[in-house]
């Protein structure tokens, strides 16, 4: 099973505060694990300006505007961005099934803070990684939710409404998810 370029929907039974109502895109997922980001939880304590003024990168008036997303509990400090295929820093650049890319590069924030980034991006501050067996494991104590990740959804404005958007493209009403797993 390779998940990678899918999305994860956290179930209400997940146990976990962090990914309460989370939406995780899949960029890596090998026999060695799986890392992803979460795509619908902003940071309010930290905006893009801030973070460029901190890593002392100027903005120009064209510079894009994102929020700040935390993508993970695993390296906090670190960044990554989520983007659209029409922005590549070389090797830098990892591509990521589904019409993604992931660079986690300085060059990539100048390149936002110019406005020649990415035509759709989603900064994220850490990351959701799983060791060896971890994710297969989860989904099939039904923790999660495995779809593809349409562009439209991963990169939409309206994050708190991601996690029911994702649902509903399933034919799921939120409203009828329980906590409590079953097998039939």
């Amino acid at each position: 099973m390779d998940l990678a370029g899918k999305i994860l929907i956290a179930m209400p039974g997940l146990g976990d505060p962090r990914f309460d109502r989370s939406v995780v895109l899949i960029c890596a997922h090998s026999p060695e694990g799986a890392m992803g980001l979460i795509v619908n939880k902003p940071m309010a304590e930290i905006g893009f300006a801030a973070l460029l003024d901190q890593l002392e990168i100027p903005r120009t008036p064209e510079a894009q505007v994102l929020a700040v997303h935390f993508g993970g509990p695993v390296e906090r400090g670190r960044g990554f961005v989520l983007h659209s295929r029409d922005y590549t820093s070389g090797r830098a650049t990892m591509q990521v099934p589904g019409g993604y890319g992931m660079t986690a590069t300085i060059d990539i924030l100048a390149a936002l803070a110019r406005g020649q980034g990415p035509s759709r991006a989603i900064l994220a501050l850490g990351y959701a990684g799983w060791g060896p067996g971890q994710l297969e494991s989860e989904i099939r104590r039904n923790d999660w939710l495995t779809a593809e990740a349409p562009a439209d959804l991963v990169f939409a404005a309206d994050d708190s409404g991601k996690w029911t958007a994702a649902l509903r493209r399933m034919g799921i009403d939120p409203l009828t998810l329980s906590a409590a797993a079953g097998r039939a």
